[in-house]
């Protein structure tokens, strides 16, 4: 297929992403096809840079641990803490080993330092408390909750005590048992307690959304913004745990789902405080419907992208971040009939791409799908490539 696709590509510049859209989205997701290459995180990075000083962005985002997240928060807002302990403890997956994460939170640091509050930059973590094996215990985050109410509403109101939760949470080691997501025998998510924490759970948001005049006014955005994480933390998790303990074929279908739900749910509560931008894997922001392949069958979910766009529509971007080779793990050169091969033949290391526009270029047929021989890389699906409002092509990832 000879088709000159020259015409659709721009530099890697902040200018160059906001000529994509009709107008600066409040959310703008740069999605990435492997985790953890920092080549990849390094221009992510300078990208993330060019849209805070140039377009006004005022939150990153990436796929990690939402609570955690705000270890991170705080120091790069105050200087809490050091950043050795901040890249141990403010990260889940691991991602706080990687250079280009511990690169992007120190400058997020040294940007935010001696600036007014409303020229700061600010972190936050996206995904739940969830790992590949297991999910956090509900307690820090449902104790949390409680404990911002109890100190601001009447007693009266609120329906239970710390005692009564501490009692239905037990141990937490019951919670993160790694056996549970194999076996869902092994998990509390469908105890008498924990059906219990569930309702509760729900009452002390409740509380939290009816008394919301009256806990603006007495608490800062800051104290405010974190109970709501709180609370939607909590039900997402207890929601999460009660799945894993359902032994029917949809079980893993609600737990891909679940998960992506509370990533929608983190990602809406962040663009309502500002224009926001997050970084994850592609599949995450895709606006078509997930699937995978599982022990239990195929598993079809609509991921956090999805679930945005449907809420916010054009004030949402997705922008796929493709690559060329990553040789250290066995990707070579694509095939001249993909996606990556026709970008591969490109001038230059990298560039932006029209993704809609390169789609009506390449016509009707779509080019083949690519093939990964690394189960860590995701290729671009031909077929949706036009569902991504541009790609960030870069043609080695070293």
């Amino acid at each position: 297929m000879a088709t000159d696709i020259t015409d659709t590509v721009r530099p890697v510049e902040a200018a160059a992403l906001m000529e994509l859209f009709p107008a600066r989205p409040r959310l703008l997701a740069l999605g990435e096809p492997a985790h953890g290459e920092d080549s990849l995180l390094g221009l992510r990075n300078e990208i993330f840079r060019q849209l805070v000083e140039e377009e006004g962005y005022r939150t990153i985002a990436i796929e990690s641990d939402c609570i955690r997240g705000l270890v991170v928060d705080d120091y790069i807002t105050s200087g809490t803490g050091t950043l050795d302990e901040v890249m141990e403890h403010g990260f889940s997956h691991g991602w706080g080993d990687f250079t280009g994460n511990r690169e992007l939170v120190r400058h997020m640091r040294a940007h935010n330092e001696g600036r007014p509050e409303s020229e700061q930059v600010r972190f936050a973590g996206f995904d739940g408390p969830l790992e590949i094996t297991a999910a956090a215990s509900p307690r820090q985050t449902l104790t949390a909750l409680h404990d911002y109410l109890v100190a601001r509403v009447d007693a009266n109101l609120l329906p239970c005590t710390a005692r009564t939760l501490d009692r239905l949470l037990g141990d937490d080691e019951r919670w993160t048992d790694p056996d549970a997501m194999m076996d869902p025998a092994r998990s509390v998510g469908q105890s008498p307690e924990a059906a219990r924490l569930r309702l509760l759970a729900d009452d002390l948001v409740a509380l939290l959304d009816t008394q919301t005049p009256y806990l603006k006014a007495v608490s800062s955005r800051d104290e405010f913004d974190r109970a709501r994480l709180y609370g939607r933390t909590a039900t997402g998790l207890l929601r999460y745990h009660h799945w894993m303990a359902d032994p029917s074929p949809a079980r893993m279908t609600r737990l891909c789902a679940q998960r992506d739900l509370m990533m929608a749910d983190n990602l809406l509560a962040l663009a309502d405080r500002g224009p926001a931008l997050a970084n994850g894997q592609n599949a995450h922001f895709q606006r078509e419907l997930s699937t995978m392949q599982m022990w239990q069958g195929p598993v079809r979910w609509w991921s956090a992208g999805a679930l945005v766009s449907a809420r916010l529509g054009d004030a949402y971007a997705f922008v796929a971040m493709a690559v060329g080779t990553i040789r250290h793990q066995g990707v070579d050169t694509p095939p001249p009939d993909t996606v990556e091969g026709f970008l591969y033949a490109l001038p230059g290391d990298r560039c932006v791409v029209d993704a809609p526009r390169l789609a009506a270029t390449l016509g009707d047929t779509p080019p083949a799908p690519r093939t990964s021989p690394w189960f860590g890389y995701a290729p671009l699906d031909p077929a949706h490539l036009a569902d991504r409002d541009g790609i960030v092509f870069v043609k080695d990832a070293t």
